[in-house]
């Protein structure tokens, strides 16, 4: 007997796929601004320290509603995207994803801040003597070093992503088959008599993939790490 039925696997999947882009989308961004903050000194730099880590603190509700505004079909970014290219986020599973990049950004881009912070600078100094272009110290020295940093970081977004909920909701509703994710799907399952069932189905796989992401995390960041240190 089938533990999921069709409504579960299909919030399950659109869980996978929301996180799977949510992490895929954010990483460059995540790398640079990491970069950025690890190794430049410029104006604004606190202000934009702030606002990478905002999500950490606002109540995802709140986080929700400023994407709504933003990226709504009558908001300031959305209407210009849907016109110009076709691309619309409000009450569509892009918009989920966006949600759960936005959620998770912080904690990628502190994780690989963090890595790059560690990387010897001498090592990028070195390379730099050599002639070789900042590019390039970047691609053969600072990235590879900085990896362990890097796999972790997407890997706790994507853990992050999937159990988003708060901003979400308030963005892209809860749509099935469209928006409804794990978390949502909990929720609505909460609000329905004898749901309770499907309740501890869906909590008992958010808690494993979770914590197959975490633990993931930790086993590719001492993978890559080993890699490193025997490459060294």
């Amino acid at each position: 007997m089938d533990i999921l039925g069709a409504e579960e696997w299909q919030a399950l999947g659109l869980s996978l796929r929301v996180a799977f882009w949510a992490t895929l989308w954010s990483l460059p961004v995540a790398l640079f601004t990491a970069y950025a903050l690890s190794r430049w000194r410029f104006p604004g730099r606190g202000l934009l320290n702030v606002a990478v880590h905002l999500p950490l603190v606002l109540p995802p509700v709140v986080t929700g509603y400023l994407l709504l505004l933003s990226f709504g079909r009558n908001g300031m970014l959305g209407g210009f995207l849907e016109d110009t290219f076709g691309l619309v986020f409000a009450f569509r599973w892009t918009g989920a994803a966006l949600a759960a990049a936005v959620m998770g950004f912080p904690l990628m881009v502190r994780a690989i801040w963090l890595s790059l912070d560690a990387v010897d600078r001498r090592l990028e100094e070195a390379s730099g003597t050599l002639g070789a272009p900042p590019w390039r110290v970047f691609l053969t020295v600072t990235l590879p070093l900085a990896l362990p940093g890097v796999v972790a970081g997407a890997l706790l977004a994507f853990a992050k992503a999937m159990g988003e909920f708060g901003a979400t909701i308030t963005f892209v509703s809860n749509i099935p088959g469209e928006t409804r994710t794990l978390a949502s799907a909990i929720y609505t399952f909460l609000q329905v008599p004898g749901g309770e069932g499907a309740v501890a189905v869906l909590v008992g796989v958010s808690i494993a993939v979770s914590a197959l992401a975490l633990v993931g995390a930790e086993a590719l960041s001492r993978a890559v790490a080993r890699r490193i240190g025997m490459a060294e």
